[in-house]
C-alpha cells in the first residue's frame, strides 16, 4: 500500500484550511498546426495517460487520521472524467487564453477520483490549440509534474511503473507501540549527518519568517475563489547576459526581476516598500537525479525577503543573490529534508493533526511564493505538432495573493503569474512589470552603467 508522506497530505490539509483554495498546479503546452480531430487526439492522450499507474489511482482516507492517506486503483476508471474539451471565443487572443487556464485552475479537482485533468483547447488565433494538464499538489511538485506532461507528447520515454520510493511507508499505527516509536525517533535522530546543525539553524529561520509578520500592504490577505492569470515570455539568450555579466544564477536573474516589478506594484498601489515588505516562498528541488518518472513532491523552502527597498535594479540583483546564498548557508534548504526525515519517525495522527492546527492560523510571515522549475531543454511534439510554449501555472494557498511559476524551456524562460481575482487585479502589470525588469538588466549588461544621484541609470554603450 502506497501511502503519502507527511508532505504530500500537508497539500490535503492546506486546501482544507480554506474553502476558497484549489491547491492544484499545472501548465499549458501551446501548439502550433492543425488540431487533429477531437476523438483522434483524446484517444491518444487517454491511451498515453494509462501508462502511468497514478493517474488511474485515487486516495482512500483513514478514518480520525489513523493512518495517511493512500493510494488505491480506481475500478471505474473512465478517461473521460479526466480529459475534457473547450473552445476560446473569437479572436482566441492570449487574453482569452488567460481567462480559461485561471477559470480551470480555481475549480477544485473531484477527491472522489483520480486527482488529475487534461483539457484540450481549440480556437487559438495564429492557427494554434493548446493542452492544459492539471494535477494535484499532493501528488507531485513541479519537477514531477513537468515530467508527466512530458510523458504525453511524442518520442517519450518508457514511464515505467510509478512507485515513488518515499510514498512507502509503515505500516499503520505504529504510534500503538510508544517504545518502538521512541526507539526509531532516536535512531533517526542519531543517524543524522554532520551537516544536522547547519539544517537546526536552518529551521529556526524558517519558524521565525513564519512568525514573524511581513510589513503590513495590500499583497496578503484573504482570498476568494477566482483567480486571474498572465505570463511573460523572455529569450534564455537575454537571461544569460544578465547571469554572466553578475556572476550569478537564472533564478538570482528571475528573483531580482519578479524584486522590480513588484517594488512597481507596490508604489502604483500607493504603499512603500519596505525590507520585510516581500518575504517570499522559494521552493529547492532535493529530487535526484535517479528517481526517474517518479510522482510526489520532494522540495524543501527557502524564505528570503525579496529587495522591494532598493530602487537600483543591479543592486537588487546583487541583494538576491546575496540573500539567496545566505539563506543556502543558513541550513534553510536542508531544513526541510531534516524535518521531514523527523515526521517519519512521529505517529500520523499526531503529524496530521499539527498540520491541520497550522494551516488553519493566519498566516502573516510570507507574502508570495516563486517557484523556478527546470523545463525540457528541447521543444515537445504530440501527434506530430510542435509545442512552441509551455506556461506553467502555480496555485494560491494561506493567504498568498499571488504567485509566481518559472520554467526554462527550449530557449526561453516563462513567468506564469496567478493572483487573486479581487485582490490583484493588476496581475498582467505585474506580469509586464517582470518583462521590463529583464529587458533594462540585459541592456545595463551589455553596456557601461552608473547609478545617478536620484537613482536613475546612465548606460553608455559600447565602452
Amino acid at each position: 500500500m502506497e501511502q503519502l508522506t507527511v508532505l504530500d497530505a500537508g497539500f490535503l490539509e492546506a486546501e482544507d484550511s480554506d474553502s476558497h483554495v484549489s491547491l492544484a498546479i499545472g501548465a499549458t503546452a501551446v501548439l502550433a498546426g492543425p488540431m487533429p480531430e477531437v476523438d483522434t487526439l483524446v484517444a491518444s492522450l487517454a491511451e498515453r495517460a494509462m501508462s502511468v499507474p497514478r493517474l488511474r489511482q485515487l486516495l482512500r482516507t483513514p478514518p480520525l487520521d489513523l493512518a495517511a492517506p493512500h493510494w488505491v486503483t480506481d475500478t471505474n476508471f473512465d478517461p473521460s472524467h479526466h480529459i475534457r474539451h473547450a473552445a476560446l471565443p473569437r479572436p482566441g487572443d492570449e487574453a482569452a487564453l488567460h481567462r480559461l487556464i485561471a477559470d480551470i485552475m480555481e475549480r477544485r479537482l473531484d477527491r472522489d477520483r483520480p486527482l488529475w485533468e487534461c483539457w484540450v483547447i481549440d480556437g487559438l488565433a495564429h492557427n494554434r490549440w493548446a493542452i492544459l494538464m492539471k494535477v494535484h499538489h499532493c501528488v507531485a511538485d513541479g519537477v514531477a509534474a513537468t515530467r508527466l506532461l512530458s510523458q504525453l507528447c511524442d518520442d517519450r520515454d518508457d514511464p515505467g511503473p510509478a512507485t515513488p520510493d518515499r510514498a512507502r511507508t509503515k505500516p499503520v499505527w505504529p504510534g500503538l507501540r510508544p517504545i518502538e516509536w521512541f526507539t526509531d525517533a532516536w535512531r533517526t535522530t542519531m543517524a543524522l549527518p554532520g551537516a544536522a546543525m547547519q539544517a537546526v539553524h536552518g529551521a529556526l529561520d524558517i519558524a521565525e519568517g513564519l512568525l514573524r509578520p511581513a510589513a503590513a500592504s495590500s499583497l496578503t490577505g484573504p482570498i476568494t475563489s477566482m483567480r486571474r492569470y498572465a505570463t511573460v515570455e523572455l529569450p534564455m539568450e537575454d537571461i544569460d547576459k544578465v547571469r554572466q555579466r553578475f556572476d550569478v544564477t537564472v533564478n538570482d536573474v528571475a528573483l531580482a526581476a519578479i524584486t522590480d516589478s513588484f517594488r512597481t506594484m507596490l508604489i502604483r498601489r500607493g504603499e512603500r516598500p519596505r525590507r520585510t515588505s516581500l518575504r517570499t516562498l522559494v521552493p529547492v528541488s532535493v529530487r535526484a537525479t535517479d528517481t526517474g518518472d517518479a510522482l510526489d513532491n520532494q522540495v524543501s523552502v527557502m524564505l528570503p525577503y525579496l529587495p522591494v527597498e532598493k530602487e537600483d535594479p543591479v543592486a537588487q540583483l546583487r541583494s538576491v543573490h546575496a540573500r539567496l546564498s545566505k539563506a543556502k548557508d543558513s541550513g534553510q534548504s536542508q531544513a526541510g529534508n531534516l524535518l521531514v526525515s523527523a515526521a517519519k519517525a512521529i505517529p500520523f495522527p499526531f503529524t496530521a493533526w499539527t498540520v491541520r492546527a497550522l494551516t488553519r492560523l493566519p498566516q502573516r510571515g510570507v507574502v508570495t511564493v516563486a517557484t523556478n522549475v527546470p523545463g525540457p531543454r528541447s521543444r515537445l511534439r504530440l501527434m506530430g505538432r510542435e509545442v512552441v510554449r509551455l506556461l506553467p501555472i502555480p496555485p494560491l494557498a494561506l493567504q498568498l495573493r499571488t504567485g509566481i511559476a518559472i520554467m526554462s524551456y527550449a530557449d526561453s524562460l516563462v513567468f506564469g503569474v496567478i493572483g487573486d481575482y479581487d485582490a490583484t487585479p493588476d496581475v498582467d502589470e505585474l506580469a509586464k512589470g517582470i518583462e521590463r525588469a529583464i529587458e533594462r538588466l540585459t541592456v545595463i549588461s551589455t553596456g557601461h552603467w552608473r547609478s545617478t544621484p536620484v537613482g536613475t541609470l546612465l548606460l553608455v554603450e559600447g565602452g
